[in-house]
């Protein structure tokens, strides 16, 4: 009887510590919390990765008990993507609104958002937080509000964080109203095996067109941006770059490249480092650590089987931010978070050499209390959002790129909510016929090229491969998916929200593709030498 007592205990033990170190996984300072019930605590969601919640967790704990002399417990939430978190603020503000704890004004109950700051992700996620959301409560009264407010912060204090510019390249380093405040900065290129691209007898990636090449075929890692805003962030810069027509040329036979979709823009860099894939989408630091990692002592960088690119004319910066949420538990400390975030010590925590290979050096950059500049651990290969960074350290950091050089000054064009829906439509969920239609029209090109395929035909492959659809409006009459006409088409079909006229437009654009790639396969079929 004591035997299976001891087992079944034993048992219990085993089932029940996933679920205990879960517990205590999200704390940065679970000591902390046993000095007394006074403790502040800050909960944090966020899609960051665990090394960056490692480091800043660590280093909050150490800036806050340092100058303001006292403990803070630091509980982060990784529940998914940036979209993922997006969708769970709505929902859980929405449900405040419902349950009568969003006052007339917009303010929600202090702890009613379940977070008090969210970290990390991009600027246009961020800057949905502002949006103003209507919830009706009862018969007669309807709840207006948003997911985040203002940090607050002095003219003078944000002058001396980034100085009297709020730009890199075209995009802001905070938000004029300060509903997000920009913590580092995120590039957006290409991530390459150098053994891959020998064996397919191509050279390494310069542009994004590159990954257009038809013999990347089955080769390129891409995301989908329905999952992941980052990566819709590095689609919207080709666009940008390249102009409506050019630019869903390329997104189109990108895609016809694909080895797959992935959810999370984390896969394409890991699967192009194990050979998986020749090249993929990559934010720069995902790209730059997946070289880092294979790179030994002494190692010349382009010796590395896999490498990292910033397309020349299209490098894309954006704000990496945090946001005080609307129903934080704690406004003033959240807002302390920021103001570490932006102190050069936590700056240095993005680009700095981790504190284990960093020699002695009395001139090296120390905090107040001796400590030296720096990660303890984890090498971040993030870009710090502060130009002062770059002025005083760049020969002591990691990566040698000061993206207030190198970011592209192209204007945003304003079409990056079509671009998650549209890739869908004429890529991932037609991506079968999309292969058969691409492999289709490249066989008969170079049949063309040697006079063994009708140009005419040809020509017609081309404009079906290419073709965008017509759109159908509330009112039944039609336009056709152009540059000039994508305002009124925006505004009528509200992809995202509007579940009925929206999504029954997206099922057409989709069938259209579709047919559209059927088409181009039968026009090669009917005709000799077009091979497949």
């Amino acid at each position: 009887m004591g035997q299976k007592l001891a087992v079944l205990v034993a048992l219990l033990l085993v089932l029940s510590l996933p679920f205990l170190v879960r517990g205590m996984a999200g704390q940065s300072t679970p000591a902390a919390a046993a000095k007394g019930k006074n403790v502040p605590k800050l909960v944090i969601v966020t899609p960051h990765v665990e090394q960056i919640r490692s480091e800043f967790g660590a280093a909050f704990s150490r800036w806050y008990e340092r100058t303001q002399g006292s403990p803070v417990v630091v509980d982060w939430r990784a529940p998914g993507g940036t979209s993922d978190i997006m969708k769970q603020l709505e929902s859980t503000l929405e449900a405040a609104a419902k349950n009568g704890q969003i006052d007339d004004k917009g303010v929600a109950q202090p702890g009613s958002a379940g977070f008090d700051l969210f970290f990390g992700g991009g600027s246009f996620e961020h800057g949905k937080l502002k949006e103003e959301k209507k919830v009706r409560v009862t018969a007669d009264k309807t709840v207006t509000y948003r997911l985040g407010q203002p940090a607050n912060f002095d003219k003078a204090t944000l002058v001396g964080w980034y100085g009297e510019k709020n730009k890199i390249g075209e995009q802001n380093l905070y938000d004029p109203e300060q509903y997000w405040i920009g913590t580092a900065l995120s590039g957006f290129g290409i991530v390459y095996n150098r053994d891959v691209l020998a064996r397919l007898g191509l050279p390494e990636p310069k542009s994004f067109t590159d990954l257009c090449d038809f013999r990347m075929f089955n080769m390129v890692a891409l995301a989908d941006g329905r999952q992941s805003g980052s990566v819709t962030t590095t689609y919207d810069s080709i666009m940008n770059k390249e102009g409506w027509d050019k630019g869903w040329r390329t997104l189109r036979e990108m895609c016809a490249n694909a080895r797959y979709f992935a959810s999370s823009s984390t896969k394409p860099p890991i699967d192009v480092s194990q050979g998986e894939a020749a090249a993929g989408m990559a934010i720069d630091f995902y790209g730059r650590s997946q070289a880092q990692m294979l790179m030994k002592p002494g190692m010349d960088p382009k010796s590395v089987r896999v490498g990292y690119v910033d397309p020349e004319g299209a490098v894309y910066i954006d704000a990496d931010p945090c946001s005080i949420l609307n129903g934080t538990s704690n406004f003033d400390l959240s807002k302390k978070f920021i103001e570490f975030c932006l102190t050069e010590e936590a700056q240095a925590l993005w680009q700095f050499h981790n504190l284990q290979s960093v020699k002695a050096d009395p001139a090296y950059p120390k905090t107040p209390d001796g400590r030296l500049f720096g990660p303890d651990e984890y090498e971040l290969r993030r870009m710090p959002v502060r130009p002062v960074m770059y002025e005083k350290y760049a020969a002591l950091m990691v990566d040698q790129t000061n993206p207030f050089k190198i970011a592209s000054d192209v204007p945003l064009r304003g079409w990056r909510s079509a671009i998650a829906p549209m890739m869908a439509a004429f890529g991932i969920d037609t991506v079968s016929e999309l292969r058969d239609a691409w492999q289709a029209l490249n066989a008969a090109r170079a049949a063309s090229a040697s006079g063994k395929f009708p140009s005419a035909t040809l020509t017609e492959m081309e404009r079906l491969f290419y073709a965008m659809p017509m759109h159908t409006m509330k009112d039944g009459t039609q336009l056709e998916f152009t540059e000039e006409n994508y305002k009124t088409i925006k505004t009528d079909a509200n992809w995202a929200k509007d579940l009925d006229h929206g999504k029954r437009s997206l099922i057409a654009y989709t069938q259209f593709f579709r047919d559209s790639y059927r088409r181009v396969s039968v026009l090669a079929g009917e005709k000799s030498g077009a091979g497949r």
